[in-house]
């Protein structure tokens, strides 16, 4: 630990006692509201800010948590385990990934419980109190990484690291009611991350929004600027969706509206992947035959899950069998008898089912190529209720690994993204792209984020939706809904709503200029900067916009046009305390 402490010392220095103590007042609020999302505080400071005409680093201001998988130097990686604790030594230096979200601009201020040996997708564990779900206190939270998204979820960090192997980061994503992405596999280091399953583990991240998820992706993913693109074909997977227990077209019927307002109707496609697998991933054919009787039929779906599960079981042994042999932890008895179960395979065996892996990716990429989005369901049910013995049932678990299996398998990327609630739970859709396209994926949530939340809410209560009202009035409802949902901090509902205005009467610049103080808030700033922008150009005596397009300008380090604005606000206001204190503040940094 002292190793650790010293190499940050330089930071520490740059920032200052009183930043140091209000970081640490702060943090020490955060865990004690997280609802038991952290097992480990600790805080991992940023490189001070680069001088002006520089821009600032790209997570800048934001705080995450990590799940306890993720080395950091003079910490005993946990693992969800006393007895992993208790016989492995505090990590030598910090996770790469860890330390390229540091050098990033954000803070790191804690770690976040996972549950026991990362196994399993209920999130519960026996070894620490479990967390609570914030959104459903009665029902499980999911797991492996529940802490991560419970941390996002009551808003104690902007963003969290997890793990997903077999649903690690999308299972609590949708259970808790926030974004999750699993990142392709290989597309980033599991340097200093302890394995699950070696094959199957990629890095994923939870974020409330879809820009903080964007934000994040870019920096770990190493993307340069790039325009977004659009999705070319939305693909809804019929079969899948046979998998839900809760009414198909609450999720279907919001993802089918989004994609014919934005994009049209002509790219919605429907497809059965039970046929598609059947014939494009012949490994599966052999597998079966080896696993089930001849004269039984199984599922495309259950085989995969069937392998995913294998593989997670064989590498995991491969893995740590030495440690559970030689320690003799505790182990929960569903996990341990998952683990005893035929964890002995074959060559020929591991083989066969890296040949599934490999033609299942090769499917996904030829149905999706760079342009197509698959749409399923993240999970079968609402989150079950904590202790019951649904989790643990073979229809739960067939569903859910059938569900699970597709992005695990073929290592291609998934996002969770809430649809608002069902029976008070949280509910959500997955969307994947084939591996690699993660930036297509991050660019395509963003881009229809607003749209699916907007008309989730539509579905959940029809009788909102119709009035016989004049455009004008329509957007002035909006505005204020967009108002409401901007004194509550719902940022991403506000812009929703602040856009739905916009469509209905373009030419009242109130509405682009509450839209940029959304955006502000999101660190969205070269949307801020454009709405502002729009706004003058309606109404030349803006004070706000000229406010608000300044503040924007100066976070994206465009500090000259930026001081402009400043300026600009004061001619029309010259009393105005913002306006002066923040183009002073810039006339001092150009001196």
């Amino acid at each position: 630990m002292a190793s650790s402490h010293a190499s940050n010392l330089w930071v520490l220095l740059g920032l200052g006692i009183a930043g140091i103590l209000l970081a640490a007042k702060k943090l020490k609020k955060t865990i004690r509201q997280d609802l038991g999302a952290f097992i480990d505080k600790l805080l991992l400071l940023p490189p001070p800010p680069p001088p002006p005409p520089k821009a600032p680093h790209p997570l800048t201001a934001l705080s995450f948590a990590i799940s306890d998988l993720f080395d950091v130097s003079g910490y005993v990686t946990g693992f969800g385990h006393p007895d992993w604790v208790r016989t492995h030594e505090p990590a030598a230096s910090t996770c790469p990934v860890v330390s390229t979200l540091v050098e990033g601009g954000a803070t790191c201020v804690g770690k976040t419980v996972v549950d026991e040996l990362a196994f399993s997708i209920s999130g519960e564990t026996k070894h620490y109190e479990s967390p609570t779900n914030p959104a459903a206190h009665d029902r499980i939270p999911g797991g492996a990484c529940s802490g991560a998204a419970i941390s996002v979820a009551t808003s104690a960090v902007d963003f969290a690291l997890g793990i997903d192997t077999v649903g690690g980061v999308r299972v609590p994503a949708g259970y808790c009611g926030v974004l999750g992405f699993k990142s392709s596999h290989g597309a980033i280091s599991n340097a200093g991350i302890i394995p699950v399953s070696s094959s199957l583990d990629s890095v994923g991240w939870f974020a409330r929004d879809p820009n903080t998820l964007r934000r994040v992706g870019h920096v770990l993913l190493h993307l340069p600027f790039a325009t977004p693109r659009n999705p070319r074909q939305i693909i809804l997977a019929d079969d899948y969706f046979q998998l839900l227990k809760i009414p198909v077209d609450r999720i279907t019927q919001v993802v089918i509206k989004s994609a014919e307002k934005l994009f049209g109707k002509q790219l919605l496609k429907r497809q059965n992947l039970e046929n598609y697998f059947e014939s494009k991933v012949p490994s599966l054919k052999e597998f079966a035959r080896t696993k089930a009787n001849a004269s039984t039929k199984v599922p495309t779906s259950r085989l995969l899950a069937n392998v995913m599960q294998l593989l997670q079981r064989h590498e995991f042994l491969q893995n740590h069998g030495d440690w559970i042999n030689t320690v003799k932890p505790a182990i929960d008895p569903v996990i341990s008898s998952q683990l005893s179960e035929n964890s002995e395979l074959t060559n020929e065996e591991i083989e066969n089912l890296n040949t599934v892996r490999n033609q299942t990716r090769a499917a996904i990429n030829s149905l999706l190529k760079d342009d197509g989005i698959l749409v399923i369901p993240t999970m079968p049910t609402i989150p079950p209720k904590l202790g019951s013995k649904e989790i643990i049932s073979e229809d739960y678990q067939t569903r859910a690994s059938s569900l699970l299996s597709i992005a695990s398998i073929s290592g291609c990327c998934q996002v969770t993204v809430p649809l608002g609630h069902h029976e008070k739970c949280p509910v959500s859709v997955s969307f994947i792209a084939r591996h690699g396209g993660d930036r297509f994926l991050l660019d395509t949530v963003q881009t229809m984020y607003a749209s699916l939340q907007e008309n989730s809410s539509i579905i959940a209560d029809p009788k909102s939706s119709k009035k016989t009202i004049s455009q004008e009035e329509s957007a002035e409802m909006a505005k204020e809904k967009g108002n409401q949902a901007f004194k509550e901090k719902q940022w991403q509902k506000a812009i929703g709503l602040y856009s739905e205005a916009i469509k209905l009467n373009d030419s009242n610049g109130t509405y682009y200029n509450n839209r940029a103080a959304a955006y502000l808030e999101i660190g969205s700033f070269l949307q801020a900067e454009e709405d502002c922008t729009k706004a003058i150009t309606l109404d030349k005596k803006n004070v706000k916009a000229y406010l608000r397009r300044g503040t924007a300008r100066e976070m994206l380090g465009v500090y000259k046009e930026a001081m402009d604005d400043f300026r600009h606000a004061l001619v029309l206001e010259p009393n105005n305390k913002r306006a002066s204190q923040s183009a002073e503040r810039l006339r001092k940094l150009f001196q």
